[in-house]
């Protein structure tokens, strides 16, 4: 069990910046291509407070909101913001190393967070992301796991996401004991059937997780690049902890999850918060 909750939001949102839909409004077309993916608004109040209000009735009581460099926005939006008064909002800043463009992936943000509020060296915690709507169920699921280290494992068949975006997220295989043994981050399509469960079911990674400080904390700190990606990837650190046999749990669960990837995303989720 764990009070403490970090948000992933400090990527480059290049997927909804380079994506088009005719159909949006000219507002909307600009807040996709200015702001990040969290802070588009959607029913009149950041996409990132749906989650957040989630996380708050789910019983967390931290939240660590990781953005880039420049955080003002983020602190607009939900420093001393009084729908939120029971959490304990703290901000930690993803810088991007000399000699690249962008962020250098997940593992290295959740490091930079670690190494900024160095209590979650000593701590638990989940991690998610800030353009994924995950569930109360979901979030209460992880939050009181019976584990030091836990995964998400989401049921392809529950997805409303078409197959080639669904080939997009990390797919994973666990051992009799729901166990993770292996992750595998964008694999080649034609091969996801193979890592079908006992219960034939593929099961997939929609990065959230559990984690423990204590043990998790050297395997972000000596995450290697990927070598195509050039990006160091949570999936990569969590495989080279379980190569020194430390258990993470699989959680199944069986039911979709907003996304807010595209811009084609956004009608869609207009319509989701609208009832339509």
């Amino acid at each position: 069990m764990t009070e403490n909750i970090i948000i992933l939001a400090g990527g480059a949102s290049s997927r909804m910046k380079k994506s088009v839909d005719q159909n949006l409004s000219p507002e909307k077309v600009a807040q996709a291509n200015q702001l990040s993916k969290g802070l588009i608004e959607l029913g009149g109040k950041p996409f990132l407070s749906y989650l957040m209000d989630n996380i708050l009735q789910a019983g967390f009581k931290n939240i660590y909101i990781i953005t880039g460099e420049n955080s003002q926005m983020f602190r607009r939006a939900f420093e001393n913001n009084p729908d939120f008064v029971d959490l304990n909002i703290q901000f930690a800043t993803q810088y991007i190393p000399e000699g690249r463009e962008k962020p250098y992936g997940t593992a290295d943000a959740l490091y930079q967070c670690i190494e900024q509020y160095a209590n979650l060296k000593e701590d638990t915690f989940c991690v998610c992301n800030s353009d994924n709507l995950y569930s109360l169920n979901a979030l209460k699921n992880l939050k009181n796991a019976n584990s030091h280290h836990a995964i998400l494992a989401y049921d392809i068949d529950h997805l409303k996401y078409p197959k080639d975006r669904i080939s997009r997220f990390a797919v994973m295989k666990f051992d009799n004991n729901y166990n993770l043994t292996t992750i595998v981050e964008k694999p080649e399509p034609d091969k996801i059937v193979n890592y079908t469960d006992e219960y034939q079911k593929i099961r997939v990674s929609m990065n959230i997780f559990l984690f423990d400080g204590k043990s998790f904390f050297k395997y972000l700190e000596s995450c290697p690049a990927h070598p195509v990606r050039d990006e160091k990837e949570l999936p990569t650190a969590l495989m080279n902890m379980i190569e020194d046999n430390i258990k993470v749990v699989g959680i199944t669960i069986a039911e979709h999850v907003p996304d807010l990837t595209s811009k084609n995303d956004i009608a869609l989720l207009e319509n989701y918060f609208s009832g339509s």
